[in-house]
């Protein structure tokens, strides 16, 4: 099967549907182990992307949180929340379609505090200086949560089975 066209087919089929243009495919071992496009229209969820979305249906069907082993394909070059996401399972390669300069013609969605163009620069500035304003309000009791997540798993600090470099 060629899974590149199938990532083009789904997108395609949401425009036709009144979604928007972005689909993704996870294959492990030959076979789709999720798909989906992108719902953000059809939910009115900022966070239904296309990416996210067959994230979570390929982590749930396969009952971890790892997607070692997984090539992912996507329509386009993911966003920052989407690239987080992908770099968070583990795949071992996302395969995208489109760069930005090749939909940007077409389709653009700048919004208030993100602009693709200048993102990675704003997420990269401390806390205190990006354009979305953020407060830090230090709570002792805060800290204790992650104490408590480190007690429970016998004093280790990182989860169990995560895949490293």
């Amino acid at each position: 099967m060629d899974f590149a066209q199938r990532t083009i087919d789904l997108a395609r089929q949401n425009v036709a549907e009144g979604g928007r243009p972005f689909a993704t495919v996870i294959v492990k071992d030959g076979q789709i182990v999720a798909e989906s496009p992108n719902k953000v229209a059809q939910t009115g969820d900022p966070t239904a992307h296309a990416e996210i979305l067959a994230i979570r249906e390929a982590c749930t069907k396969l009952g971890t949180e790892h997607l070692t082993g997984a090539t992912i394909y996507v329509l386009a070059h993911p966003c920052p929340m989407c690239l987080g996401s992908l770099y968070y399972c583990s795949p071992d390669e996302v395969v995208f379609l489109t760069t930005r300069d090749d939909y940007e013609p077409h389709y653009v969605d700048d919004r208030k505090y993100f602009e693709l163009t200048t993102f990675y620069g704003e997420f990269a500035r401390d806390w205190d200086e990006r354009r979305l304003p953020m407060t830090y309000h230090p709570r002792d009791a805060a800290v204790d949560v992650y104490r408590e997540w480190q007690a429970r798993n016998g004093g280790e600090r990182r989860v169990a089975g995560a895949p490293t470099a």
